[in-house]
């Protein structure tokens, strides 16, 4: 492919996927050495080689600054052209894979995977597209399997950051001790069996993101040491006497309420404001149950194409019990749900019989007919009418506000 000058040349690169360009650097209407970062521009995967028949040593020194593969003298070695355009190849062929790589990442944990049509969700997913090309905490919070660190990984993915590190840790899966030691690290002989230095979860998602799910579970005297690296990016290692410096965003989640957590003293009021600059409300399954059938189209297919099997239609009667469910598990809950029943299903349709049996004897009873998720809505509404004043609101109601408390909690209600 042949191009008589640079804008002729630029015009047949955004037609075609070129990976190596022959530019001489006397062209017609600009200097080859200025064309480099034009091309760039349109095809970052592009390698360009400048040729010259008057090469000088700025000239040289300029066009590998602005990304040529090699700058030679047309002439002085006509034998080297056909290798040096192979390597250009192969350096081209390779970053060409990698960002198809990085795409294909991005589309596994990127914002499509989040199935659902309803306006709980689109808010929620919204909301964390804004936050997602800022370097800004937030904090998501939800009930048990609403897809918490299915976010976190969206956020990262389409963040400034998204070719670095993403670290997920579970805080309530670690003893105080251990999660110390797992998110900041240790030196050799902090305690007994610490035989060498470890590194941290902090350290190895420098410049990238950590996600700290279940954050609600964190103990009081870590929450300080977290506070301390959302401050000034510094912490201490368990053994060590200096400080260690990292530049880490921090996305956190947890199914508890915050605020009920800090008027029982177990969470500190100022790491919340920290954690909290945005937050996101994941909404429940049962808040959103119109995605029922797509969520549940999704995995049917995914679980099929793992299990190597035709991809089944769920009976009418399996969607309907689906959506009269009340999900405490959530998506996590019915992901589960579909699997079991894959491997319990080898024809075309997925029967109801496919579902568990405690399952199938449920009633058949509608949301509103349900007393907890009645009582639970009333007090949610309660409490946006009242803008989360709980003294008013347990007046409102005529119950007490120790009784609020323990019904807040008890239904995981997120105060806005």
């Amino acid at each position: 492919m042949q191009a008589a000058n640079a804008k002729s040349g630029l015009e047949q690169l955004r037609k075609n996927e070129i990976s190596v360009v022959l530019s001489d650097v006397k062209l017609p209407d600009i200097n080859g050495v200025e064309l480099i970062p034009h091309i760039k521009e349109i095809s970052p995967s592009t390698e360009v080689i400048n040729l010259t028949a008057f090469g000088n040593i700025p000239d040289g020194v300029r066009a590998i600054k602005n990304g040529a593969f090699d700058y030679i003298i047309k002439g002085d070695d006509n034998d080297k052209i056909i290798p040096l355009v192979a390597r250009a190849m192969d350096k081209a062929l390779l970053q060409q894979k990698v960002i198809q790589l990085e795409r294909q990442l991005e589309d596994r944990h990127g914002f499509d995977i989040i199935i659902g049509s309803s306006e709980p969700i689109l808010k929620a997913k919204r909301l964390a597209e804004k936050v997602s090309v800022t370097d800004t905490t937030a904090l998501l919070l939800g009930e048990t399997g609403t897809g918490k660190e299915i976010f976190a990984r969206a956020i990262h993915y389409r963040s400034p950051r998204s070719d670095k590190s993403f670290v997920a840790v579970n805080c309530s899966a670690f003893s105080r001790d251990i999660l110390e030691s797992e998110l900041f690290g240790h030196k050799t002989g902090a305690f007994t069996g610490a035989v060498k230095d470890k590194k941290g979860l902090f350290e190895e998602a420098d410049l990238g993101t950590i996600f700290l799910d279940e954050i609600g579970e964190m103990c009081l005297d870590l929450q300080a040491k977290l506070l301390r690296v959302l401050e000034d990016g510094t912490f201490i290692k368990v053994g060590d006497t200096k400080t260690t410096t990292v530049n880490v965003r921090i996305i956190a989640a947890t199914n508890r309420n915050l605020q009920v957590e800090i008027q029982k003293g177990l969470f500190r009021e100022d790491l919340f404001y920290r954690l909290s600059v945005f937050t996101i409300e994941l909404p429940s399954l049962n808040d959103r149950k119109e995605d029922i059938p797509a969520i549940t189209s999704y995995y049917i297919e995914q679980f099929a194409l793992k299990m190597n099997k035709p991809v089944p239609e769920a009976a009418k009667s399996f969607m309907e019990k689906l959506k009269n469910h009340v999900w405490k598990g959530n998506i996590r809950e019915l992901k589960n749900m579909i699997e079991r029943a894959l491997i319990l299903t080898d024809g075309p349709v997925l029967p109801v019989e496919a579902l568990p049996i405690d399952f199938l004897n449920e009633p058949l009873v509608e949301d509103g007919f349900n007393l907890a998720i009645m009582e639970k809505g009333h007090i949610r509404r309660v409490l946006d009418h009242t803008r989360g004043n709980k003294t008013e609101a347990a007046r409102l109601m005529g119950i007490g506000l120790t009784t609020l408390y323990r019904k807040i909690d008890e239904y995981q209600i997120l105060i806005k």
